[in-house]
């Protein structure tokens, strides 16, 4: 099976546009053409839909495109393995990552990224709802939870630490928790799940801090809404370190209860698929991103 031709088939699917895949191939569009109704004979099936004012996936082809996206890495990492992988890395890293973390942190280093290798294509799908990576088809992903999934491997960006925090005009409107059992008494912003979290105090102590208990008035899914909530003033939240850190040092938050931290053992970690060969681009994109952020 020719890894150029799966190279076009996967350049179609992910932009549905065969004439933009093929140009970005090098590829004369009757070129494209032909070479992926060559492919659909071979394997006996439509991989594309196709009519005079749109290109679809179909559903074979959306069942075959993992397998071309796997053979693919297959054959760069065996021609790096071969000592061909001095040439600049290149293709399409299809990346997933939470949007709050993203917008802060990621984003502004990536014209560096594209300035060093401006052969790989970045497709980022950024939001705090979670991505299946698998199922995704997703070479590499952030997340920021403990690593639990046999089928998943990764490597340590970071700890992620979580802290309590409030606006200053909130504190000075319903005062400053002391102890944990304070904070009843408080507005809070609770995250979708609702669930209860134990904290821990520095001389090993231990709480736990449920939203059921607390008055919650306002509830996010999101962290840059939930760390805008808490400027406004709306009540104390849970929020990581990473997305307030410039807001604690500005002192436009306060944060709460400082002795205590939240006992999640939460880490950020940029995992792939332990069926996938770590390719060039992908290597490339984490080493860069450790040496960036850890």
């Amino acid at each position: 099976m020719d890894t150029d031709t799966l190279r076009l088939f996967v350049a179609a699917a992910e932009r549905l546009n065969i004439t933009a895949a093929g140009r970005d191939l090098g590829l004369a569009p009757a070129m494209s053409s032909n070479r992926l109704a060559k492919l659909e004979k071979e394997l006996g099936v439509e991989l594309l839909h196709r009519t005079t004012r749109k290109v679809s996936l179909s559903q074979d082809g959306a069942a075959f495109l993992p397998y071309a996206r796997e053979i693919i890495a297959q054959a760069e990492a065996g021609r790096a393995a071969l000592g061909e992988d001095t040439l600049s890395p290149s293709g399409i890293l299809r990346f997933a990552a939470p949007s709050s973390f993203a917008q802060l942190h990621i984003i502004p280093l990536l014209p560096d990224f594209q300035n060093r290798y401006p052969d790989i294509t970045l497709d980022l799908r950024l939001s705090d709802k979670r991505f299946d990576i698998i199922d995704g088809s997703f070479d590499l992903a952030l997340r920021n939870a403990p690593l639990k999934d046999s089928s998943l491997l990764g490597r340590k960006l970071s700890d992620d630490s979580r802290v309590l925090c409030a606006s200053p005009a909130y504190l000075n409107r319903f005062g400053v928790p002391a102890t944990p059992e304070d904070l009843k008494d408080h507005r809070f912003l609770a995250w979708s799940d609702m669930a209860a979290r134990e904290i821990v105090h520095q001389d090993g102590q231990r709480a736990i801090l449920d939203p059921e208990k607390m008055t919650c008035r306002t509830v996010l899914d999101d962290g840059t809404s939930q760390r805008l909530a808490t400027l406004a003033g709306l009540g104390i939240s849970i929020n990581s370190l990473w997305s307030v850190a410039h807001d604690l040092e500005a002192g436009t938050l306060m944060q709460i209860l400082p002795e205590w931290r939240l006992n999640d053992q939460s880490v950020l970690w940029l995992i792939y698929p332990k069926s996938n060969v770590l390719t060039p681009k992908v290597r490339c994109f984490m080493d860069f991103l450790i040496d960036r952020l850890a």
